[in-house]
């Protein structure tokens, strides 16, 4: 990411490059569950809406009805990127929508195609956003937590970490 970027934009290209995520539902009882997903946004000017095909039968479609507030983690560990959404889901009834989103991968999961009745778009609300990206190679990494552990103090200047308000 270069300097330039807001820290939408950063947030953005974050997603955009490491595609799946883990949605974290809260079930009836108040357990936390997680389940992976792809992201299915093929560009930045979505606003704050990230887009995912689900089963209509699935956990994650009951959990969201009963309780939208939901939680989207990110991660590319060899890229030392990580990425954590507070948001709200809901499930959307947009045939259009299904359409640009859809893909020959998601056939795979939906071979009756965007008219299968167990398709449902998922609509995450993100209402903010933490990113951590860290830009130090590993060996520089490696140093300033070695120099932390001797002064007592925490590594500084790892990389960029920024908070994203989008609603």
């Amino acid at each position: 990411m270069t300097s330039s970027n807001t820290p939408e934009q950063s947030l953005w290209k974050l997603i955009r490059d490491i595609r799946f995520g883990m949605l974290t539902t809260q079930t009836e009882s108040g357990d936390l569950r997680s389940h992976p997903l792809t992201t299915q946004n093929r560009q930045e000017d979505e606003g704050s809406i990230l887009w995912f095909f689900i089963s209509a039968r699935s956990e994650i479609a009951r959990d969201v009805l009963a309780r939208p507030k939901v939680n989207l983690a990110y991660a590319s560990p060899e890229d030392d990127r990580y990425v954590s959404v507070s948001a709200s889901a809901r499930l959307v009834n947009d045939r259009q929508k299904k359409q640009e989103l859809w893909s020959s991968l998601t056939q795979a999961w939906f071979p009756g195609g965007i008219d299968d009745p167990d398709l449902a778009l998922l609509a995450v609300d993100i209402h903010q956003a933490e990113y951590w990206d860290i830009k130090s190679s590993k060996m520089l990494q490696l140093f300033k937590m070695a120099q932390a552990a001797i002064t007592g103090k925490q590594p500084e200047h790892l990389g960029d970490h920024q908070k994203v308000h989008m609603t």
